[in-house]
């Protein structure tokens, strides 16, 4: 019973966590984390990413054009890069660590200590990738929040607002947390289905001496 519900949160674990980290890497590259449309030019939308700037047209002309320099950008957008491209990696090491520890890989498996460290350090590494991912697209949507009400600007200037991959990134930080959560504790189940070692047996006695018996006298006489 433990051990069918070990299986069934380590498959469950690794889809989420998978789904997470594809989702985390479409979310680092897209130039989608803030829309703007300008009231003067309706047909014009620009979004904005971590690393470019794109101008949509009416007639689906897509121009972008890559942020100038790192340190020109403003400090969210420099810490989202870095925290964003280390998730990235986290999640990918989570998931093989993850993976060399799942019960149906036969790696490890005369050592199943080894594999349920295995299976829970994947689990950890992928809960510090979701938050690595949760920590960048929250602090952007949080200043996005304020320079849209911020009352010392004039309200003819556009404002900047939530763009798809503000919601893409929440949804991958949230995957990875919770397939690294569901790895890390279906370790408690591989552990306590691990088998048993194999109680060590003696060696069969020779031919002759089973059971304790001596020869017989007559088979000593053939012997001699």
């Amino acid at each position: 019973m433990a051990g069918g519900w070990g299986a069934k949160a380590q498959a469950g674990g690794m889809l989420l966590a998978l789904l997470g980290w594809i989702s985390s890497c479409v979310t680092t590259f897209v130039p989608l984390w803030k829309n703007l449309n300008l009231d003067l030019n309706e047909m014009e939308v620009w979004n904005m990413g971590l690393w470019q700037v794109c101008i949509t047209q009416e007639e689906g002309v897509v121009e972008c054009q890559a942020h100038g320099s790192f340190l020109a950008l403003p400090p969210e957008l420099r810490i989202s890069r870095l925290l964003m491209c280390l998730s990235n990696g986290l999640g990918l090491l989570g998931c093989l660590l993850a993976a060399l520890g799942l019960e149906g890989w036969r790696t490890c498996d005369d050592k199943p200590g080894r594999k349920r460290r295995l299976l829970l350090g994947g689990g950890v590494t992928l809960g510090m990738a979701g938050i690595t991912t949760l920590v960048p697209v929250s602090w952007v949507a949080y200043n996005t929040v304020l320079d849209f009400w911020d009352e010392t600007v004039p309200d003819i200037v556009p404002r900047w607002e939530f763009g798809e991959a503000t919601f893409l990134g929440w949804f991958a930080g949230a995957f990875l947390a919770a397939g690294g959560l569901l790895l890390a504790c279906s370790t408690r189940s591989t552990k306590t289905a691990a088998p048993l070692a194999p109680a060590c047996h003696q060696a069969p006695p020779p031919p002759g001496v089973a059971g304790g018996h001596h020869l017989h006298p007559r088979n000593a006489d053939l012997v001699i």
